[in-house]
């Protein structure tokens, strides 16, 4: 005797091959996972309830800052002649962009330095004569 896989299964189950499963991110068209920030929404009990449209618009936003701080990070990268981006390309995208530089203005890079700045105070005063010698340098000589 044999059992065909065509008829119903174990608990009414239809035999066969399985549906490949979607997911609320790619339902939503997004690569950041939708699932998993609906259950750390609940999990930290920021509300008793969540709403179907809360997860999907938070992690849209998060992907959306995420890929903007990589983006301006890589351009930080390529003006340093490097492929690989590091912290300091992270704090030189943040720091220069006056939106991301509100939004993470109490942020500590680890290993991310400083923005380059010298004070006008401490840079050294041209004096006149230091710039009429620097102009008559400058100007070809007639003979």
């Amino acid at each position: 005797m044999e059992v065909s896989k065509t008829g119903k299964g174990a608990g009414g189950r239809r035999g066969g091959e399985r549906k490949k499963s979607v997911t609320k991110s790619i339902k939503a068209g997004l690569q950041f996972p939708v699932g998993r920030v609906a259950r750390f929404l609940k999990k930290g009990r920021y509300a008793q309830r969540v709403g179907i449209g809360a997860p999907v618009y938070l992690a849209a936003v998060l992907e959306y800052l995420a890929a903007e701080v990589l983006e301006l990070a890589g351009n930080a990268a390529r003006d340093n002649k490097k492929t690989r981006i590091i912290p300091r390309h992270l704090l030189l995208a943040v720091r220069n962009d006056e939106e991301l530089g509100k939004l993470l203005g109490g942020v500590t890079f680890a290993s991310g330095g400083v923005l380059p700045n010298i004070n006008p105070v401490l840079l050294p005063k041209k004096s006149e004569k230091t710039t009429e010698k620097i102009s008559q340098s400058k100007s070809p000589k007639k003979a």
